[in-house]
């Protein structure tokens, strides 16, 4: 068995900006560059040809929004101004030192987290209180090129582990996306259904479910 978690709104809150559009705008506004008018517009237009479940970088949405317009903008700005406009404080939620800490005493540990913006799930790790030497593997949708539910973003995560795919129990908050790990034949652990403070205790039941007749308890019953 090895634990994944959800990132965003599971072990960790972070807000992000009330208008991504206007947050990426004003970072490029910051660096020179002369915003179209119609850019909220042409921000919520889709730019990328992308087949289902894929996930499209943000600062290649981004930049292709402004070449919509006319307006060309060397990468590495893009790519400064989409970090710049998403860089928020990290809250660690209560009780996620703790499941990951269980989930470490069970098994391998991984993130599985959709997020389009390079970089921003390792710099949340980084700002949390979570125990990073407690994950084996961190797994983010723009680096994996595919989105929870989609199967082939949790065979990324599993292959990083060592594991099959249906050896996953996958800790989220998204019934959605969180609970396609179902359909490749994990185990979805669901915070709707049960808050962090409960995984521990589901942990050590799952582990039990599946250990071979005889296993543990007395060797003379």
């Amino acid at each position: 068995m090895a634990v994944t978690f959800d990132l965003f709104g599971t072990l960790v809150r972070v807000d992000p900006p009330s208008s991504p559009a206007s947050a990426v705008g004003r970072e490029l506004a910051e660096r020179g560059v002369s915003v179209p008018e119609n850019w909220s517009q042409a921000y919520a237009e889709p730019h990328v040809d992308a087949p289902d479940g894929a996930e499209v970088p943000l600062p290649d949405h981004v930049g292709a929004a402004l070449e919509s317009c006319g307006v060309g903008v060397p990468e590495h700005t893009v790519d400064a101004a989409v970090a710049a406009a998403f860089d928020a404080p990290v809250e660690t939620r209560p009780n996620a030192v703790e499941a990951v800490a269980a989930a470490a005493d069970a098994g391998r540990v991984g993130v599985l987290s959709n997020c389009s913006v390079p970089g921003l799930v390792e710099r949340a790790l980084n700002r949390s209180d979570l125990d990073r030497r407690l994950f084996d593997a961190v797994v983010a949708s723009v680096d994996c090129g595919w989105r929870k539910p989609d199967r082939r973003a949790f065979e990324a995560v599993a292959d990083a582990l060592g594991v099959g795919v249906d050896a996953l129990v996958h800790v989220g908050d998204d019934p959605r996306t969180d609970g396609g790990i179902e359909a490749c034949g994990g185990t979805a652990i669901l915070l709707d259904d049960a808050s962090l403070s409960a995984v521990p205790e589901r942990l050590d039941a799952d582990a039990e479910a599946t250990k071979p007749d005889g296993a543990g308890g007395s060797p003379c019953r």
